[in-house]
């Protein structure tokens, strides 16, 4: 179930504005209604969750003009004008000024219907790339999703904090689905350049000429390429180990002729190369040496303990969240059987897991033990992961229990002591043990 967005309908006649609102309704939008653009635009700001139905001759502040307020504060709004007979000249005029579509009156309901979905799933997207570039440029914030608190984790938050105020070069590397993309950006939120660009390629996306020619120049749209683009920031280079022996000789070149510190930063992403190689095979020496000085190799899921319990109940969360239902509850059983999973697909697989337990729980069937199943059977043969003492097992259980029932009663002590029959002194004590703080959940 996606998220229902507004719809803003702005019309002087109260006929034709009750009628649009209660179509839009029936077809599952969210409406507001306006009398007045000069009424509309003191609710509807930069960051409107929603989009706008206008009429083009509206007394006052008319409906171009109210157009061109509204894409002077938020050129991304989608606006869609509704124009009288013979108003065609008007209606492309609108569309120049920045309007998503517009629609002759008498109208066809369902074509307004068509309009209003398509608008909406453009605003969604346009809205979840700000909230995307803003993490990406907070260091804090994207620290935030590095979740576990296994030594491997602490570690690389270690690391990534040592070597994001560093200038050198980076290599990362680990098995597919470990997060290696997020980690470069977090590298670039937390260091000196942060407020510089951050540029990303895939270097197995393209062919050898497109790639030489996006990468170094000249590009064919005319646009900058990718090293002079990135020039005081970072470029990410994904799936290095796809760089052909001739380009690895230009982006050695390059490296070689800016000097120290580095005019632009290199973080290279390994994301395939056979098990029994190593990077230094894959790579020309003396590329790798200048990429390698500071590299950073992503643990495994199968080897971050109760990280896993950890990931997967806020993962179920927020697809709890955004379906519109409740978490799916998992019993001793099933914590067990997630941390012995051998998670060949690693974090990318467990967020897949996570949604499909969400939305069989919304259904009332299936299990996480078949989802596991089939996953394993997918794959193919699966990695081996090590077994673990039944003390560790216990343990990863009742603390994923006490996180999930702090979570649900907000940090209550009360509440939680009365859900779990734990008194106050036990229950302060395998907090402490676990690590886990009422503040965090208030």
């Amino acid at each position: 179930m996606v998220r229902a967005m507004k719809v803003a309908i702005v019309d002087d006649e109260a006929d034709m504005r009750q009628s649009i609102s209660q179509w839009l309704a029936l077809s599952g939008f969210d409406t507001e209604t306006y009398a007045s653009a000069e009424d509309a635009l003191k609710v509807i700001g930069p960051e409107f969750q929603g989009v706008v139905v206008s009429d083009i001759k509206m007394p006052g502040m008319d409906g171009m003009a109210f157009l061109k307020r509204l894409m002077g504060q938020d050129s991304g709004l989608p606006v869609i004008m509704i124009t009288g007979h013979g108003d065609v000249p008007m209606a492309v005029e609108a569309m120049r000024v920045g309007a998503f579509d517009f629609l002759e009156k008498p109208f066809n309901p369902d074509r307004m219907t068509e309009l209003a979905k398509r608008a909406t799933q453009a605003r969604r997207m346009t809205l979840d790339n700000r909230a995307l570039r803003k993490e990406l440029s907070d260091g804090t914030t994207i620290m935030k999703k590095l979740i576990g608190s296994s030594p491997a984790m602490e570690r690389l938050r270690e690391d990534i904090l040592d070597l994001g105020q560093a200038d050198s070069h980076v290599l990362i590397d680990g098995e597919t689905g470990t997060g290696k993309t997020l980690v470069a950006h977090a590298l670039h939120a937390v260091g000196p350049r942060a407020a510089k660009k951050f540029v990303t390629i895939s270097c197995a996306a393209w062919g050898e000429d497109q790639l030489a020619a996006r990468l170094f120049g000249p590009a064919e749209d005319g646009q900058l390429p990718l090293i002079e683009e990135a020039r005081g920031g970072t470029l990410c280079l994904e799936d290095i180990e796809a760089l052909s022996h001739s380009l690895q000789a230009r982006l050695l070149t390059v490296i070689n002729d800016q000097g120290t510190p580095p005019e632009t930063r290199i973080i290279a992403i390994c994301n395939q190369h056979a098990p029994d190689t190593t990077l230094e095979a894959v790579l020309r020496p003396d590329l790798f040496y200048r990429l390698g000085a500071m590299t950073i190799l992503l643990p495994p899921l199968r080897s971050r303990g109760e990280d896993i319990l950890q990931l997967f109940t806020r993962m179920s969360e927020q697809f709890a969240e955004e379906y519109g239902c409740d978490a799916p509850q998992v019993t001793a059983q099933e914590a067990a059987q997630l941390l012995q999973a051998p998670w060949p697909g690693n974090v990318r697989q467990l967020v897949n897991i996570a949604e499909r337990a969400v939305l069989q729980n919304r259904r009332g069937s299936g299990s996480i033990a078949s989802l596991l199943m089939a996953d394993n059977e997918a794959s193919g043969p699966a990695l081996t992961t090590e077994g673990k003492p039944l003390k560790d097992y216990v343990e990863a259980f009742e603390r994923m229990l006490i996180d999930n029932t702090m979570r649900r009663h907000k940090g209550s002590i009360v509440a939680v002591m009365e859900e779990l029959c734990l008194p106050r002194r036990t229950l302060n004590e395998k907090m402490a043990k676990y690590s886990l703080t009422r503040s965090d959940y208030v």
